[in-house]
């Protein structure tokens, strides 16, 4: 009975075979005369793939930044100085509580400063954006390096917040310090190999600070401290600030003959102010560190807001909003990041790109915010027995949390560019 089947099987395969033969040249000629993909234009293709990446960047905030920082990597470095102080509902990363490195005379907060506008605000600048502070980012930057700020109280100021905002990613291992109020000390970020350090040297250069014995400070204007001086080759990175100790009284000398003095009445001394002497100890600083491919960075004078006001008088720097735009420099603030400016313009241009050398130029950002200082909450609750006559205000450091952090935002753009 199968055998009688067979024929009629064959038969049923020829013409199964016929039909699909027959199809074949069909679906061909469909296939390419209506290619059913030849509606989707190339550049609709390509605008599509461009906004899903963009959706992507937006999924969270780490993303957000990373679009920013490959964004900016593209463009020029915009003028940063120009813009204005805008609303930040954010707020700061760390606060009083939250970060144990803030010198006690500036942490408002814990001091019972009764206001917390101030926290809330970021610098805009006219022609870009800042990123938000990268703690993750800025290790990243600084693996293996030892970065070093050498100065004043503001080069602390300015160590202290960013030490602050590194610690919301890894805490520091604090390493070594020395000195009172802590002018000498090291942290070491295991989890990169980063260490940060710092070196009290208001003068830079080499010098005697006025004491109980002594009722002026002694400079020696070329010639680096070798406080700091004598660890130089083990920095990577350099960040310089001084300034407001060149006004005192003070007796200086050159090449081991006194070069004149300041402030010097009953001194039998020519008097010669302090601009120019300022200069020097910038241009032997600079000419020392500015060397070996090492990075520098020098942040430019930071302004008080006394407003001409005693340092003892109830309400000097009271304000709790920055100024508007239309305040300019004058006067001290003006001279001195003038003398800055040109003292890093003649370096970069006398060695090229021999040199890894920028001016952090913090100056005509830092007058629009008298908000930003202690004021009498340089001491825990000044006011808690009343309202004195006569209060110690402290209107030249910068409160922690406060407008400093900015100017680590800013710095963290100049060793990005360097890494490019």
């Amino acid at each position: 009975m199968g055998l009688k089947e067979q024929p009629n099987c064959l038969s049923q395969r020829k013409i199964y075979v016929f039909i699909v033969s027959a199809f074949i040249p069909i679906a061909l000629f469909r296939l390419c005369f209506y290619n059913p993909f030849s509606t989707i234009d190339d550049t609709i293709l390509q605008d599509s793939t461009a906004h899903v990446v963009i959706t992507s960047y937006s999924s969270s905030q780490e993303n957000e930044t990373q679009e920013s920082y490959d964004r900016i990597k593209e463009e020029s470095l915009c003028d940063y100085t120009k813009g204005k102080w805008v609303k930040d509902e954010m707020g700061p990363l760390y606060n009083g509580s939250s970060c144990g490195t803030i010198k006690d005379g500036q942490n408002c907060y814990r001091h019972g400063r009764p206001d917390s506008g101030y926290l809330y605000w970021k610098w805009k600048p006219n022609q870009c954006d800042i990123p938000r502070f990268d703690a993750n980012r800025f290790l990243d930057l600084m693996r293996d390096k030892h970065l070093a700020f050498i100065g004043d109280s503001m080069a602390r100021n300015q160590l202290e917040s960013l030490i602050c905002l590194l610690s919301t990613v890894s805490s520091p291992d604090l390493v070594y310090r020395n000195g009172e109020d802590n002018k000498f000390r090291k942290w070491r970020f295991e989890s990169h190999n980063v260490t940060v350090s710092v070196y009290w040297s208001p003068f830079l250069v080499a010098g005697l600070e006025k004491s109980g014995n002594l009722d002026h400070n002694v400079l020696h204007v070329d010639r680096v401290d070798e406080r700091w001086g004598s660890d130089l080759e083990r920095f990577d990175t350099v960040v310089v600030s001084v300034g407001h100790w060149f006004l005192h009284p003070a007796v200086y000398h050159e090449s081991g003959s006194v070069l004149g003095c300041h402030s010097c009445e009953a001194r039998n001394c020519t008097e010669i102010g302090f601009f120019d002497i300022f200069r020097k100890a910038i241009r032997t600083t600079l000419k020392a560190v500015a060397r070996n491919r090492r990075e520098v960075i020098l942040t430019t004078f930071s302004p008080s807001h006394f407003e001409g006001r005693p340092w003892d008088s109830l309400g000097a720097c009271n304000m709790t909003e920055p100024y508007e735009e239309g305040k300019v420099l004058e006067g001290l603030n003006l001279e001195m990041r003038r003398i800055e400016m040109e003292e890093v313009a003649a370096v970069k241009e006398a060695n090229g790109a021999e040199v890894r050398l920028e001016a952090l130029d913090v100056t005509a950002i830092s007058v629009l915010r008298p908000d930003g200082h202690p004021g009498p909450y340089m001491y825990e609750f000044p006011f808690k027995n009343g309202v004195p006559e006569r209060v110690h205000n402290d209107c030249l450091h910068w409160c922690l949390p406060g407008p400093v952090d900015t100017w680590n935002e800013i710095m963290i753009e100049m060793l990005r560019r360097w890494r490019v």
